[in-house]
């Protein structure tokens, strides 16, 4: 059976599983949840920093420019430290406030849903569910939050033809626009009274 998608056959027969060919490049699939947590937690050995290939599937790869700044994309201790930052907005407590609002909007959402006809699930529920709720958790306005899941798609883009982003320039120059975004919303909070968003964080 071919794991290139993950499922409970994968993990339970090929739980380590290499993919010699893909749009991609060859990959490994690590599907149980023991060696997922070794491999996540060897930071020497599997590294996130984006000088040894970073958190795309096409790692390993040399990067020809250093991308802006992200703590996805680093190992401990610099990781760690940025985290720790931003963990109070994800905190339970902070996520058991947050959850009526969830609530109501995953609700919203469902009742919206087209009947007797296909629609994209990915597209209506899961990536617009996430873009309200990041967009509430950087405490910007939720008309752009589309915005901010595109800008984090583009990150972790490859640049190929037909692709996302087809060049590395067009990547770069919507890395300048989510940049000046945030730069945005963090001039406007940096003299603001503290608010528990992960910006003034």
């Amino acid at each position: 059976m071919p794991c290139g998608r993950i499922s409970n056959a994968c993990a339970r027969e090929d739980p380590v599983h290499f993919t010699p060919e893909s749009e991609y490049g060859p990959y490994w699939s690590i599907t149980k949840f023991n060696d997922i947590v070794k491999v996540d937690t060897n930071h020497h050995v599997f590294s996130s920093d984006y000088k040894f290939g970073g958190i795309g599937i096409q790692g390993g790869t040399q990067q020809n420019f250093d991308p802006l700044p992200m703590f996805i994309a680093m190992d401990p201790p610099k990781h760690d430290i940025q985290r720790k930052a931003v963990s109070p907005a994800v905190a339970p407590a902070a996520l058991a406030e947050m959850a009526p609002q969830i609530r109501e909007r995953a609700a919203g959402i469902l009742d919206a849903l087209p009947i007797g006809e296909e629609f994209d699930w990915v597209d209506l529920v899961s990536k617009e569910l996430t873009a309200m709720t990041l967009a509430t958790l950087f405490d910007a306005p939720q008309e752009d939050r589309r915005k901010i899941t595109y800008w984090s798609d583009v990150v972790t883009a490859i640049p190929m033809p037909g692709g996302l982003v087809e060049t590395l320039e067009q990547k770069m120059e919507i890395f300048t626009e989510y940049n000046a975004y945030f730069t945005e919303l963090w001039n406007r909070k940096v003299n603001a009274p503290p608010h528990a968003d992960m910006i003034s964080m």
